[in-house]
């Protein structure tokens, strides 16, 4: 186990109704004027917008809005949030939504101190020093992103999507009810349930060694997952299986399961290529890109890909041949992830393939010097074409 710092600032309120609390909990931070952010129509036709607008106005507390984030958030929508928070006067950003409104959100907040453009912070030109503070009215579990130090941002002038992270960037709140993820497609509940597991599996697949006790966590997290994911195919309603794949996700990408390891992230580079140039669901993309990376890098660590395949995939152990547990353990990530209506290849996605070399030759991350990804196994531009060659 190596050292590590880690600190999970954000105050998490769960439970059903919890929403109502947004006022009286942006006034404990200081909120005088809150410029809210969402995505689409689905929270005005649900009436969230106006339970959370009434709950502001019954503290005393101003509030703009700004609607039209979209799934891949785009700068040019974070560029125009800026402007609006820097014209109000505005002194708390409130994200109603899922991941891509909590990391535009985040993204505006970084912005608002910042005298040159956000693109800087994302494309590694420049490091933020200050932001407004973000909560979150949370309405799908997948990102993580109301607990987590990240966000991802969309240029979709140049194609292309970039993560941050950085500890500024953890929402001073999280107001979360599994009830308001109820009305969700079947198709975004699952994304939802590839990316948690994604965030877990980018954190498991490491090189430190004696992390026994995250290992354990991870494992469970996973398996919980995969456990009430396809309960919610059956029954969207399902409140217990709602809260536990809400929290799984917090918990999945707070980093509370990176602590003392090295985490790789190489899927999610491979996958924001993707994103970035073809915008296609997050979850959906992930679910294409890990099992074709693990194909490609398991022999790296046999014995580690043996113990996902046991403790997680429930495969029986062949201590003769411990490569076979450990790529039937990758058969049945995949067959999971086809029960639940996801893809496993780059058609199954509706993705070409004619600009695969593009893609890999852009896979980096952030720092512009490093033109490599990963950290299970370091990952040039070749080895990433390759791996895109694998979803095909």
């Amino acid at each position: 186990m190596i050292n590590f710092d880690f600190c999970s600032p954000t105050r998490f309120i769960f439970g059903r109704g919890v929403e109502k609390q947004v006022g009286a909990t942006a006034a404990q931070f200081g909120a005088k004027k809150v410029l809210i952010q969402y995505g689409g129509g689905s929270v005005k036709k649900s009436g969230l917008l106006d339970t959370v607008t009434a709950s502001l106005r019954e503290a005393g507390i101003a509030y703009v809005e700004l609607g039209g984030v979209q799934p891949n958030p785009r700068v040019s929508l974070v560029r125009e949030a800026i402007e609006l928070c820097r014209k109000e006067g505005v002194d708390l950003i409130l994200a109603v939504g899922g991941g891509s409104v909590i990391d535009s959100c985040k993204a505006t907040g970084l912005g608002y101190y910042y005298d040159g453009d956000v693109w800087d912070f994302y494309c590694g030109k420049a490091t933020p020093a200050k932001t407004l503070p973000v909560g979150v009215v949370l309405t799908l579990a997948a990102a993580g992103s109301e607990g987590s130090n990240s966000s991802v941002i969309t240029n979709e002038a140049i194609h292309m999507k970039r993560g941050l992270n950085c500890e500024l960037t953890r929402p001073a709140f999280a107001l979360m009810n599994p009830e308001l993820t109820f009305s969700l497609p079947a198709y975004q509940t699952a994304c939802g349930a590839v990316d948690i597991m994604a965030h877990a599996m980018e954190r498991y697949f490491t090189n430190t060694p004696h992390v026994e006790l995250i290992d354990r966590m991870i494992e469970a997290l996973i398996k919980t997952v995969m456990h009430n994911a396809p309960v919610l195919m059956e029954n969207p309603s399902d409140y217990e299986a709602r809260a536990e794949i809400m929290w799984a996700g917090t918990l999945a990408h707070n980093n509370l399961l990176g602590t003392g390891r090295e985490c790789d992230w190489a899927s999610h580079q491979l996958e924001h290529e993707l994103s970035g140039i073809y915008d296609v669901a997050h979850g959906a993309g992930l679910a294409v890109v890990i099992p074709a990376w693990m194909k490609y890098v398991y022999k790296h660590d046999i014995a580690r890909f043996a113990q996902f395949a046991v403790r997680v995939m429930d495969v029986e152990m062949d201590f003769f041949d411990p490569e076979k547990t450990a790529r039937e353990g990758i058969r049945r990530l995949e067959a999971f992830y086809t029960s639940i209506g996801m893809p496993i290849t780059l058609k199954e996605l509706g993705v070409p393939t004619d600009r695969l070399k593009e893609m890999a030759d852009n896979c980096k991350e952030t720092d512009p010097s490093d033109h490599s990804t990963g950290h299970f196994i370091r990952l040039t531009h070749a080895d990433c074409y390759e791996v895109y060659k694998l979803m095909a």
